[in-house]
């Protein structure tokens, strides 16, 4: 018999994602240098794989990598949930803060980590063939994305159209399972059953929040110093999600 309690989920609406982007980007105002600090360690690793990928001359690939960080997104929210906690305490966030935040990942949370990892790489293999069949080896500059040959749209299409069904497997799965976890309000099978179900029951603001997810954390990866905004609103806004979806019941 499992130790927790069921978690009762809400019903979101339009105007639910809305209040949490508002929301996120007033917390963002509130912890803008620590915010945008921790950002920092996701844009300096991204703009590294961007280098390197320009090196190589495999720019397409850039648009199916910068979608794949919505598979492995949602477990690094942990220092952001901490620092909204210490905010709504009315209490001074540190970089402590996040340090606190992931030293409360349990193993169900690291379980999710894993898969959402090997279905990453499974991701990256699956579209390098695509890519392989698509494009070949010609050489394809930064500048082949703004003016696209009829392989590169080809595969750019293709590979858009498989990352979005698998993005959405893993958004339904992850999306509230991980603060679920984080917060001890479910163990790993309940959290998963109750994330999956709350998308599905409310699918339409799921899917166009996942929209919204996926198109701006894309389009910030390419425009790195848009990142340092968005990643921490975006952040902050699925934390405020998750408070409207899965409201905290009093006893």
């Amino acid at each position: 018999m499992s130790e927790y309690l069921a978690p009762v989920f809400a019903r979101l609406t339009l105007s639910s994602l809305f209040r949490a982007i508002r929301h996120g980007w007033e917390m963002f105002l509130i912890t803008r240098p620590l915010s945008v600090s921790y950002a920092m360690i996701f844009a300096v690793i991204g703009v590294v794989i961007l280098i390197g990928i320009e090196r190589a001359s495999f720019a397409p690939m850039i648009f199916p990598l910068a979608g794949g960080f919505m598979l492995v997104g949602p477990v690094l929210l942990s220092g952001f949930f901490a620092m909204a906690d210490r905010v709504r305490r009315d209490e001074l966030c540190r970089f402590s803060d996040i340090v606190h935040g992931f030293s409360r990942t349990s193993r169900e949370m690291l379980t999710i980590a894993l898969v959402c990892t090997l279905l990453f790489m499974i991701w990256v293999a699956d579209v390098a063939t695509v890519y392989g069949f698509t494009v070949g080896r010609v050489p394809a500059s930064l500048l082949t994305l703004f003016f696209p040959s009829k392989n590169v749209l080809s595969f750019m299409i293709w590979s858009s159209v498989l990352g979005a069904l698998l993005a959405f497997v893993i958004f339904s799965i992850s999306a509230f399972s991980v603060p679920l976890l984080y917060y001890r309000r479910a163990g790993l099978v309940q959290a998963i059953v109750s994330s999956v179900t709350a998308v599905f029951a409310n699918l339409l603001p799921s899917l166009l929040w996942a929209v919204i997810l996926a198109v701006t954390i894309i389009g910030s990866i390419l425009i790195f110093p848009l990142f340092l905004l968005t990643f921490p609103v975006l952040a902050f806004a699925s934390h405020a999600l998750y408070r409207e979806l899965f409201p905290e019941l009093s006893v």
